[in-house]
């Protein structure tokens, strides 16, 4: 049976009163670890920790706006073979949704994880956090949750939450455990905890929370932040297509990649061991440059950056999760994130599939369906 409960807040200090619920958590006979964002002692980027002492968390902070990275991929890490113990994790919402695409493609297991999930309020990107936290300093997370969750724009100064943020319309974490809620909350006196499983549930009961029901007010916030993300993101899409309709318009989108490839070294579900671009399959002779160059005149260099990027679209668009860490990585700010999700968005609507929004449906492409896309096959 689920449960709906409350983490009481003192003295309005939100941070404080999940500090505490950690480690509420952490002290539980089943869980022997938890993974979560916490400040660093060097330059104060929130990145994720994994914990075993209770008295080691009293620098988290789910709820500043950095994004350094997309924590799946260390679930996943830590999940690939047996712990022997359990452990919880605090992610948002698309790192969840992440992770579950890595399980359902055998990259990760949730027998020993229990998900903790809190209401997304958005990131900006990496250069901007820093820039953010040395403004405000220690008030810095404060600065943005009561901005955020008070109805008004983020108070990021001169910066801006990520396009990613912008235009997420799943903030609210599902296939969690543990579900944390902020939105249509009375924030300062309590937190909403709900149990979305089985498992959850037994920890809540472990907890001991007092119960309440829901507030109405929850499901109607919801609704206006998910009409203003669709709203941004709809807009997105339009733009998008209209610069990159034609090879000569991707071309001039694509321009300044470099082939660093921290697009696909950042991104969550990007799993392949060894990636076809860094084999010798294109590390080409010296020649080839200068057949290339010949019959064109000019050959902008390095080769192969739009190929590159096409090859991840076909490759992962049916399991992108739009969390943004593409763009977050690119050193030369090219918006990676808004041509991936736009893809992603048209793919994954012809399945008739959401990315990591339902850990026993199976992903596209790897079971056959007789009925699937007659005008493709002829029958």
């Amino acid at each position: 049976m689920a449960i709906t409960a409350k983490i009481d807040v003192e003295d309005k200090d939100i941070l404080r009163s999940l500090q505490e619920f950690f480690k509420r958590v952490l002290n539980t006979e089943d869980i022997k670890a938890i993974l979560v964002p916490q400040h660093l002692p060097m330059k104060k980027m929130v990145m994720p920790t994994l914990v075993t002492d209770p008295n080691q968390l009293n620098g988290v902070d789910p709820l500043a706006p950095a994004f350094p990275m997309n924590a799946a991929k260390i679930v996943s890490r830590l999940t690939r073979k047996p712990m022997g113990a359990k452990v919880a994790v605090v992610l948002r919402p698309c790192e969840i949704r992440a992770f579950v695409e890595l399980v359902k493609l055998k990259q990760g297991q949730t027998d020993e994880v229990i998900l903790i999930g809190i209401d997304c309020l958005g990131a900006v990107q990496n250069k901007d956090y820093l820039q953010f936290i040395e403004a405000y300093g220690p008030e810095s997370t404060q600065r943005f949750y009561r901005s955020v969750l008070g109805g008004s724009a983020p108070q990021t100064g001169a910066v801006e939450l990520s396009s990613a943020c912008r235009s997420c319309d799943s903030f609210v974490a599902a296939n969690a455990d543990i579900l944390i809620g902020l939105f249509g909350v009375e924030v300062n006196e309590h937190l909403l905890v709900q149990s979305q499983t089985d498992r959850g549930t037994d920890l809540l009961n472990q907890l001991q929370l007092a119960e309440i029901p829901e507030p109405a007010s929850r499901q109607d916030a919801i609704t206006a932040m998910v009409d203003q993300r669709r709203a941004y993101r709809d807009e997105m899409f339009v733009r998008t297509r209209e610069t990159t309709n034609s090879l000569e318009k991707m071309t001039a989108y694509f321009a300044n990649c470099v082939n660093c490839y921290n697009c696909r070294v950042a991104c969550p579900v990007c799993y392949c061991k060894e990636c076809v671009f860094v084999t010798d399959v294109f590390n080409h002779d010296p020649s080839q440059y200068l057949r290339w160059a010949n019959r064109k005149g000019v050959i902008k260099m390095p080769t192969d950056t739009l190929f590159f990027h096409l090859t991840r679209l076909a490759h992962i668009s049916t399991a992108c999760v739009g969390c943004g860490q593409c763009s977050n990585a690119c050193p030369n700010d090219i918006p990676v994130m808004e041509l991936f999700r736009t893809v992603a968005q048209v793919t994954q609507q012809a399945f008739d599939y959401e990315a990591g929004k339902r850990i026993e449906e199976e992903p596209p492409l790897s079971v056959f369906h007789e009925d699937e896309f007659p005008e493709v096959v002829g029958i």
